[in-house]
């Protein structure tokens, strides 16, 4: 324990003279951000918000097409597969573009948050719809013939069968890709909506001081993503063990 303190001490201070001495260099102007400490702080809540709302839709989202994935009915089975492999194929980045100009403008919708959360869903939905999949594939054959045996139903089969034992190669990759909601809420400030990226791109515009302003981006994306990416790795020793 000793040992590893030191090290991750020795460590810590090596890059701190590193950055001290990368940014004696130059002159920066640190006082922006005691000036707009107040946007950056209400971007940095705004943020929050957005990635809890995403994280809870996407949940519902993934398991939903995972479910449909895996349904006997082929519409809703061709459906789901669509909607993973068009959305896992395209950049966020112009799915954003298109749900809001142009079938959230088909639909009369003009709430950006509205939009940018739901589509930050799809987007994850996606991906979560896949970490689960491979989960409930991991369960073995045999133990799912023994849950028909007994006479389970479906129902009881993924109650009692599949959940228990696939939440052990769930949670780690779902870990990561909520810490991947968080970090891809930056590009809802292409629809102007007032998180935290937006927030240091306002201050650098009407401060000319860049570097200064996003600074506190990468401190505050980290400060969020930095647990779950600790709970993440966590969960992954853990099940690793288990297994």
């Amino acid at each position: 324990m000793w040992v590893r303190a030191i090290n991750f001490f020795l460590i810590f201070a090596a890059l701190s003279l590193f950055f001290c001495a990368v940014f004696s260099t130059q002159v920066y102007h640190w006082s922006v951000l005691s000036t707009y400490r107040a946007v950056f702080f209400k971007g940095w809540v705004s943020t929050i918000l957005i990635s809890l709302a995403s994280l809870l839709l996407s949940l519902i989202i993934g398991l939903s097409a995972c479910l449909m994935r895996r349904s006997k009915i082929l519409v809703l089975r061709y459906l789901s597969q669509i909607y993973i492999e068009l959305i896992r194929g395209t950049p966020l980045l112009v799915q954003l573009l298109f749900f809001f100009y142009v079938v959230a403008s088909a639909f009369g919708i003009q709430s950006r948050y509205l939009v940018g959360i739901v589509t930050l869903s799809i987007f994850s939905g996606a991906y979560i719809a896949e970490i689960f999949r491979s989960g409930i594939d991991s369960v073995r054959k045999t133990m799912l013939e023994s849950a028909t045996a007994i006479g389970l139903t479906g129902f009881q089969t993924y109650r009692y069968v599949i959940f228990p034992i696939s939440v052990r190669q769930i949670l780690p990759p779902l870990a990561g890709q909520f810490a991947s909601i968080i970090k891809d809420s930056s590009l809802l400030s292409i629809l102007g909506i007032s998180e935290f990226t937006y927030a240091a791109q306002q201050v650098s515009s009407a401060t000319f001081s860049t570097l200064e302003c996003y600074f506190p981006l990468a401190v505050g994306y980290l400060v969020l993503t930095f647990p779950i990416s600790m709970i993440s790795r966590y969960l992954e020793k853990r099940s690793r063990h288990e297994a």
